[in-house]
């Protein structure tokens, strides 16, 4: 698999990976995610982020794109660089 096709795969995981939906879904808190930072970004690493921070959804961030500004209390954010490392873990 090419990592010009990663990115890809992860939105559409992360369009999957919405434990609360239809339910009251929980509230991030990406401190208590913070210690994926640097780990390689996969569905597993995606999984344990939503675990761990409580969210309700992921979104995955690819190296240089943009995403929308809208704030989701619910929703944990996670970017990463070329090379598929985590770089950040945010709310919203």
């Amino acid at each position: 698999m090419t990592r010009s096709i990663l990115p890809a795969i992860f939105v559409t995981l992360a369009a999957c990976t919405t434990p609360g939906a239809g339910s009251s879904a929980g509230i991030c808190n990406a401190e208590a995610a913070q210690g994926h930072v640097g780990h390689d970004a996969s569905a597993a690493m995606g999984a344990a982020i939503l675990r761990d921070s409580g969210a309700g959804t992921l979104r995955w961030g690819p190296p240089n794109s943009a995403w929308t500004m809208d704030y989701r209390e619910d929703r944990v954010n996670v970017r990463y660089d070329q090379a598929m490392k985590i770089t950040e873990i945010t709310c919203g």
